[in-house]
């Protein structure tokens, strides 16, 4: 029984870590995209409006996911 429930605990701790991880790191690479995009739609040109378009299939799915993330954080303040 004891060693159940130690598992049990190590593998929600776990989980739990990984989540904030993960969370950590698509607020990152959402950061940077919307950096680069900003640089790269200030620069003149076709290679610059391209860059920014292609940037935006990426940042559309992180954008999602920050706002779910804020949603999830928000709802644990308040429970």
């Amino acid at each position: 029984m004891v060693s159940t429930v130690t598992t049990s605990t190590v593998v929600t701790v776990t989980t739990v870590a990984i989540a904030g991880s993960l969370a950590l790191i698509g607020i990152c690479t959402l950061l940077a995209l919307l950096i680069q995009k900003e640089l790269s739609t200030a620069t003149e040109g076709r290679f610059g409006r391209a860059l920014g378009q292609a940037l935006s299939i990426g940042i559309v799915p992180l954008l999602i996911t920050f706002a779910l993330i804020v949603a999830v954080k928000v709802a644990d303040v308040l429970k």
